[in-house]
């Protein structure tokens, strides 16, 4: 009976081959599978290659996030517009002045984070999530009564899911402005917000 040929390989070319495979996987994993399963980025190759909006993506999906619909944008209709928001703007604004906010939103809750500003009072705003997790919020204002109601009015400006906006705002009555955000995930999240503009900070 004839043998058949068998190939023998070196056990040293055996090792390397193992070596050179086991370093492939630990390369693949840092490039492509931590940015886009884990939204760990180490080297940057996760946004240079765009695998890190994979993991945005699925993310974002998870959150199934609710329609946002007028009777949702603002007071309730029985809650009145205060009279206080038809007094004239003021002959003068706030100073200019800019600054650098950071907010830390617990898991599964909701912080509001607002600025004193003046009828057409003007300030340019971005924010941003540090890890761009997506967040509910509600941008909106209150108008300065002299003896507030329980329930309070205020006036929607933008309401969304986003981890990241900016413009500029001009107030449309004197009072409070600011972002109502909520945290849809199981961890904290840290949000920045930079100003620029006529407003005041509450101390």
């Amino acid at each position: 009976m004839e043998k058949k040929n068998q190939l023998i390989v070196p056990k040293k070319q055996l090792i390397k081959s193992v070596c050179i495979a086991f370093l492939i996987g630990v390369l693949v994993f840092i490039v492509a599978v931590l940015p886009a399963e884990y939204g760990k980025d180490p080297l940057g190759t996760g946004t240079l290659f765009d695998f890190s909006k994979l993991y945005i993506k699925e993310n974002t999906n998870q959150l199934n996030f609710k329609k946002i619909e007028l009777k949702n944008v603002g007071s309730p209709s029985h809650i009145t517009k205060p009279l206080e928001a038809n007094n004239p703007a003021p002959e003068k604004q706030f100073d200019l002045i800019q600054d650098s906010i950071t907010v830390k939103i617990p898991a599964k809750k909701g912080i509001e984070y607002k600025i004193k500003m003046l009828k057409y009072g003007s300030t340019k705003y971005e924010w941003y999530s540090q890890n761009k997790e997506i967040v509910f919020l509600d941008f909106h204002g209150e108008v300065e009564e002299k003896n507030p109601p329980k329930e309070v009015f205020y006036e929607s400006y933008t309401v969304a899911y986003s981890n990241n906006m900016g413009g500029t705002f001009t107030a449309p009555f004197k009072g409070k402005h600011g972002w109502y955000f909520k945290n849809l995930s199981n961890k904290e999240i840290t949000i920045t917000i930079k100003l620029k503009g006529q407003y005041k900070l509450f101390n």
